[in-house]
């Protein structure tokens, strides 16, 4: 591979991911480049952990009223207020909702796709103080389960003593990533998650760990970050809009590639809206110039539901 294609997979996708660039093809190039971070893997995963322990102790109010690009998908970390509610969906009429589990840290809600019947087995990759778990619990009802699995040892104790309050049964909370799943092969009926895979480093890693350990013809319903072309690359490298839920975003044509290059079928986009980021954001990181030609570019930042089917 030349330098001009070395240089363009750098710039495009991998920044300094060396392994990508050695790919000979584009496509293999897509396959590799599932991460839009800069950092090290163990970077952004420290990145993330350390500023969703941060927010866990914070109110759902809190993290709905400002967004500064550092603490999660919506939180607020000191840095001056704008108002921002354009990722958080509204829980608080649906059944099996805790308000103080609801941190106002999603962009959908994936159980509104998830087809959930009594007695399912549902897998949350992520599941933070536990809001969708108990919305989900709710469906499954008491012959049903609900694992929810978080890296964030905050989250998960602030998820045990939600459930503990509440006195339910069947609800357990696991320390782990969601790239290696502390859940038997197939296992589940269904899997959701809530704006965070695009967190993730491997994405790709997080669907064959979902594959991994969904029944046959088990599905997963899925809201999460994408967007619709490649973002600047002064955007994709700022490790506090990773953490905020930008710059780890996937494109979306990527994301359905790779569902289908894994095997997944019937997938379905089913639920998508644009978020419009404040210019005051995005000028945190980008010069006028380059916010000008990002907003004529026409690539969009959106917030999509995905459904589909193990074989």
């Amino acid at each position: 591979m030349d330098n001009q294609d070395n240089k363009n997979c750098q710039d495009n996708q991998c920044c300094d991911k060396q392994s990508c660039c050695q790919e000979e093809q584009v496509q293999q190039k897509q396959q590799c480049c599932t991460s839009n971070s800069c950092e090290s893997e163990e970077q952004v995963k420290n990145n993330v952990k350390q500023r969703y322990g941060e927010i866990c102790e914070q109110t759902k109010q809190i993290n709905a009223a400002s967004f500064c690009g550092v603490g999660g998908c919506g939180s607020s970390s000191g840095c001056g207020t704008i108002d921002y509610a354009v990722f958080a969906e509204n829980y608080e009429k649906l059944s099996g909702y805790v308000p103080e589990a609801d941190l106002g840290l999603g962009c959908g809600i994936p159980t509104e796709f998830a087809q959930l019947k009594k007695g399912d087995i549902v897998l949350d990759l992520g599941s933070g103080a536990g809001n969708d778990c108990f919305i989900a619990r709710a469906l499954v009802g008491e012959s049903g389960k609900v694992i929810g699995v978080d890296m964030t040892p905050n989250m998960i104790r602030k998820a045990q003593l939600n459930s503990d309050k509440y006195n339910f049964r069947n609800v357990e909370f696991r320390y782990g990533d969601i790239s290696d799943l502390p859940i038997l092969d197939n296992f589940v009926d269904v899997a959701i998650s809530n704006c965070v895979i695009n967190l993730v480093p491997d994405k790709r890693k997080v669907f064959q760990e979902i594959k991994r350990v969904l029944k046959s013809n088990g599905h997963f319903s899925i809201s999460d970050v994408l967007t619709t072309g490649d973002l600047p690359l002064s955007i994709r490298k700022a490790s506090e809009l990773h953490v905020g839920c930008v710059s780890g975003a996937l494109r979306k044509d990527i994301q359905l590639k790779i569902l289908e290059e894994l095997g997944f079928i019937d997938i379905q986009i089913k639920k998508e809206k644009v978020i419009d980021f404040p210019d005051e954001l995005m000028l945190k990181y980008v010069s006028q110039e380059e916010l000008k030609e990002f907003q004529n570019s026409g690539i969009k930042i959106i917030s999509a539901t995905i459904y589909a089917k193990k074989q």
